[in-house]
């Protein structure tokens, strides 16, 4: 077996008031994928942040050896020069910038005074090559994909020498194909001796790729094992401290009378002129949650986006709510017959991340708490209160910025927001990305709570096996149309991905 190449020992860490890490112990050895887990407040950043430079020797306690030898990090660069790099969920990469100058930044190639061109794009063609890119270092980087991006990263780590890569939520924003060229690389690293530390809620991923699990909870360190020793409800039971019975706590019910009907609807995008949506036809009853799946630029958001009068363009097809036909084009007028929309991007479309709780919570049901035009304070707060205590939200108080919360945690904002309305139809996008499992939990049971008084639920989600854990019945998109339809118990992975990809049911 390899040696250690990082051990991280006794690391305790305090913030006023908070012990974040208490006594961690965390090993890597040379040239594997070791992956890190646990909730969001488990004390994963804290610990990355330590190693990476970002929380400086003295704010610590404890004892860092790379390579054998002691370190004592006084800043980033101190780290970067012992040869660890770690990359963020959201990418420090600079847009207007080319590939060629995002690589070097900082430690530019010079001949005397002046950057040396011809050698700064050859050594970034090897650094591309290096991890099988093919693109012109002349490329600005703001004309690359997200993942496209996120391989630039590791070059530039690699470009720096880096011996251990930090990973943070890798594949959080990547496509479906972009995730498989990442994990190809992650491989093809390991094999040339360098180490990974990959961070992530996606167990399966984890399941794929790492050769070594470690499980924080609580600041603490609760277990490290080798990937063949473990299970995904293993590394679940290790993050959460129990047994969660099923991770989808599905519960059957009796589903009530149509509020939705759809016929015959296509959408033509208002820029390009392309059909989005191509004649979809579905319906959605009282107390039922209907999974829609798909793959990236199937439609799925698009349709439902329209629905709710928030994409543009021209729109064909009928709708009706309630038996009565609709036109929607704005999403107020959606509101006002009764739905609500949680967006993928909570951050973008969900919050106003620098308002506190309670306004964020009552800005759709604004009317509830007003009185002769003027917001009635007291009464914002009994709201706030009252429905933020159903979601069992976790905050330090009301008064707080949703900027300061965990993602689960803004994600109960954004539903509190919505469940204040009282909405006969809830659309969810995504509504556990990136968010921990434990939290995911809660989610999962507060849809069943809602499906269970009579609301009608649209699950619009990427992950299959949470469309088929939480749905009643499930569509299937591809092209702008569905291709599919299932009823849980018909539903396979392997049916769905063949109605995904364009091959119809049956």
């Amino acid at each position: 077996m390899q040696p250690y190449i990082l051990e991280m020992k006794g690391i305790t860490k305090e913030f006023p008031g908070v012990r974040a890490l208490d006594n961690v112990t965390f090993s890597v050895h040379k040239g594997e994928i070791h992956a890190l887990c646990g909730e969001n407040g488990a004390g994963k950043s804290t610990l990355m942040k330590i190693l990476s430079g970002v929380y400086p020797y003295g704010s610590y306690e404890g004892k860092i050896y790379v390579e054998g030898k002691e370190v004592q990090f006084r800043n980033i660069k101190e780290s970067q020069e012992a040869g660890i790099s770690i990359i963020y969920q959201e990418l420090a990469v600079v847009e207007e910038m080319t590939v060629a100058e995002n690589l070097f930044l900082g430690h530019e190639l010079m001949r005397g005074r002046y950057i040396d061109w011809n050698r700064l794009y050859s050594e970034t063609q090897k650094w591309l090559q290096k991890i099988g890119l093919n693109i012109d270092p002349e490329t600005k980087v703001r004309d690359l994909t997200v993942g496209k991006q996120q391989l630039i990263e590791i070059a530039k780590a690699l470009a720096k020498n880096a011996k251990i890569i930090i990973l943070d939520e890798p594949t959080a924003a990547l496509t479906d194909s972009d995730v498989e060229v990442l994990k190809q690389i992650l491989r093809d690293l390991r094999a040339q001796g360098v180490t990974c530390i990959y961070i992530s809620h996606k167990l399966n991923e984890v399941m794929e790729l790492a050769d070594k699990v470690t499980v924080l909870r609580d600041g603490r360190t609760i277990s490290t094992d080798p990937i063949g020793q473990l299970t995904e409800e293993r590394i679940i039971a290790q993050m959460v401290g129990r047994e969660l019975n099923e991770l989808y706590p599905y519960e059957p019910r009796d589903t009530g009378t149509e509020v939705l009907k759809v016929e015959n609807y296509s959408v033509r995008d208002e820029s390009t002129g392309r059909k989005v949506i191509e004649d979809v036809s579905f319906s959605l009853r009282t107390g039922e949650i209907l999974g829609i799946s798909g793959l990236m630029g199937s439609g799925r958001t698009e349709l439902f986006t329209s629905l709710f009068g928030a994409y543009r363009g021209k729109k064909e097809g009928t709708v009706w709510i309630d038996g009565e036909q609709v036109h929607i084009h704005r999403p107020a007028e959606a509101i006002k017959y009764g739905m609500a929309y949680v967006s993928e991007d909570r951050k973008k479309y969900g919050l106003v991340l620098e308002m506190d709780i309670i306004k964020n919570t009552t800005l759709v049901a604004l009317k509830k708490v007003t009185k002769r035009n003027v917001v009635d304070h007291a009464l914002e707060v009994k709201q706030a209160e009252e429905i933020t205590r159903k979601m069992k939200l976790k905050a330090p108080a009301l008064e707080a910025k949703v900027s300061q919360l965990s993602g689960g945690n803004q994600q109960k904002v954004v539903l509190s927001k919505w469940l204040l309305n009282n909405p006969k139809i809830l659309i969810l996008d995504e509504p556990t990305r990136g968010i921990d499992i434990g939290a995911k939990y809660e989610i999962y049971k507060i849809i069943n709570e809602l499906a269970r008084q009579g609301v009608a639920i649209v699950l619009i989600s990427s992950e299959l096996p949470e469309v088929m854990g939480m749905s009643d019945r499930i569509l299937v998109m591809s092209e702008g149309r569905i291709t599919g339809e299932f009823q849980r118990h018909e539903a396979t992975q392997e049916k769905i991905m063949t109605c995904a990809t364009g091959g119809k049911k049956g």
